[in-house]
């Protein structure tokens, strides 16, 4: 039986739109009200935040807050190679989703000789770099940073001496880079990304299963799929953005998209992901309560969340 343990890292200095922080409350609120004693089980560890660099002027324009996405790299990545290192399952719940770049630095320092792969159910590519971006945004830089990759081919920012320095400390992070090849990512409903990124995903031939995909395989033939590509990771990593889901039910997060997946379609998909052994580690993230009506988005979460673990405790 797999012993868990949930890492929350209620930070939301990566994103562009205020809220996502209180998204791990949000779905902690929504456990209450289903009357699950879900959050009573588990040994959890709470990552001490930078937020309050939200108060303060913004150094880096094509890298907001680089510099407190830095220290946050290294706490969570040193908590999350000390969970696996315990033989622990980490389940992440983050506010944004520039700390998943953190997650697969700490998974990649507890097995550094171990091939990482990672499931990136997500509307978004998040292959920006702080040459490309068009908002500075970090929450769109994790994947570009596990890949260790700068993406000078497309320019189009002059990147300050400062700002170039926390970047590549950022990729190099745990003296590790690249974590991950691009190869050995699969993103699933990606659907909204900018023709730099799109030059990412073809010069490495990246992997996309699109919504309309998902839909006509179903879970099962999906899941069989991305195992297939993968074969030669040893360690997999599934990072489950809300806002994967279709816009007309992913109401509750920054950066809402259409033509998303179904709450039953993502509830399956990851339940069918949770049965393999080569599962490592699990992240929810980009919950944002504030852009919500009656906490929706975080009870879906929940959801997902509460299945993926038990089908975990099961396998």
């Amino acid at each position: 039986m797999k012993n868990i343990k949930i890492i929350e890292v209620k930070s939301e200095i990566g994103a562009g739109t205020r809220g996502a922080s209180l998204g791990v409350e949000a779905i902690k609120i929504a456990a209450l009200d289903f009357m699950s004693n879900f959050f009573v089980h588990f040994p959890t560890e709470t990552i001490e935040t930078e937020n309050k660099l939200l108060f303060e002027p913004i150094e880096s324009p094509y890298a907001k807050r680089i510099k407190g996405t830095l220290t946050l790299y290294e706490r969570i990545s040193k908590s999350v190679s000390e969970t696996i290192k315990a033989n622990l399952f980490p389940v992440i719940l983050s506010g944004d989703h520039s700390t998943a770049g953190a997650t697969i630095a700490g998974l990649k320092m507890a097995r550094p000789q171990a091939k990482i792969g990672a499931i990136w159910i997500d509307a978004h590519a998040d292959l920006h770099t702080p040459f490309t971006t068009p908002s500075g945004n970090m929450h769109g830089m994790p994947v570009a940073v596990s890949i260790a990759e700068d993406n000078l081919d497309c320019k189009v920012h002059d990147v300050d001496e400062n700002t170039l320095k926390t970047w590549d400390a950022l990729k190099n992070i745990g003296g590790i880079a690249p974590k991950i090849l691009p190869e050995d990512i699969v993103f699933i409903s990606l659907r909204d990304y900018e023709k730099e990124e799109e030059h990412l995903i073809k010069k490495y031939g990246m992997k996309i299963i699109t919504t309309s995909e998902v839909r006509r395989k179903g879970p099962e033939q999906v899941a069989r799929s991305v195992f297939r590509y993968l074969s030669d990771c040893e360690y997999i990593y599934v990072s489950f953005d809300v806002d994967s889901l279709d816009a007309s039910i992913s109401k509750g997060t920054g950066t809402p998209v259409t033509n998303g997946l179904r709450e039953r379609e993502v509830e399956d998909l990851i339940s069918k992901f949770m049965q393999h052994r080569k599962i490592c580690c699990f992240e929810i993230t980009e919950v944002n309560p504030t852009l919500d009506k009656e906490n929706l988005m975080a009870e879906i979460a929940f959801n997902i969340l509460q299945r993926s673990v038990n089908v975990l405790l099961l396998n």
